[in-house]
């Protein structure tokens, strides 16, 4: 079964049972031929000069990045805080020694009801897909099962949805200043106040606004 699927709303729209296919074949995607100076784990970050209102003030955590197609997950657009375990239940998941909070993030426009778990790296399960040194992605949804109970990733982010790009359509954005990208670092991933992490980011920045 992948991440995620369900009868309850969990974005304020209902969440379907679908097959991990359409995330996996972009992430496949775009891990063939990826250059030395692939950009996964970089973080893209949107300039005042974004003219997609979906993604302004957006960062985006790039996962995959090759000359064929490029992954990413928007980790500033917090949409839903919900138990624990109402969000195991929702997804049909057995919620027994579970407790807390997850927020769930609205990952990108694409796909909006397929989700995913970005979480630190010492954390493995079969399908695990590395980003870099600090950080991977899991779609399988028992992954939320152990981090109910204490016992997942040190660190972890749910997401639905993703940001996607075809051939060179990144790289275009990039040369027209829309986006600049920055090294990642796992406190700005999971850690720092959403709302002020586009600013936060921005800071970064390594040519004038």
């Amino acid at each position: 079964m992948s991440l995620m699927r369900s009868r309850r709303a969990l974005l304020g729209c209902g969440v379907l049972l679908l097959s991990p296919g359409p995330l996996a074949a972009a992430l496949a995607k775009a891990d063939v031929d990826t250059p030395a100076a692939s950009l996964a784990g970089q973080l893209l970050v949107a300039t005042p000069e974004m003219g997609d209102p979906r993604f302004a003030r957006t960062v985006i955590l790039l996962v995959q990045h090759s000359a064929k197609a490029a992954v990413g997950i928007v980790i500033n657009r917090p949409a839903r805080e919900l138990p624990m375990v109402q969000l195991l239940e929702a997804l049909g998941l057995d919620s027994g020694g579970s407790d807390g909070t997850a927020t769930v993030f609205a990952g990108g426009p694409v796909q909006p009801e397929i989700g995913f778990i970005v979480h630190s790296s010492e954390f493995r399960r079969p399908g695990t897909v590395d980003i870099d040194e600090h950080l991977a992605l899991t779609r399988d949804p028992q992954v939320l099962r152990a981090i109910g109970r204490h016992e997942g990733p040190r660190k972890s982010l749910i997401a639905f949805g993703y940001a996607g790009w075809g051939p060179e359509q990144l790289e275009g954005e990039l040369a027209s200043g829309a986006w600049f990208t920055t090294p990642e670092e796992p406190s700005l991933v999971f850690d720092l106040d959403r709302a002020t992490l586009w600013e936060e980011a921005t800071k970064r920045r390594t040519i004038p606004l």
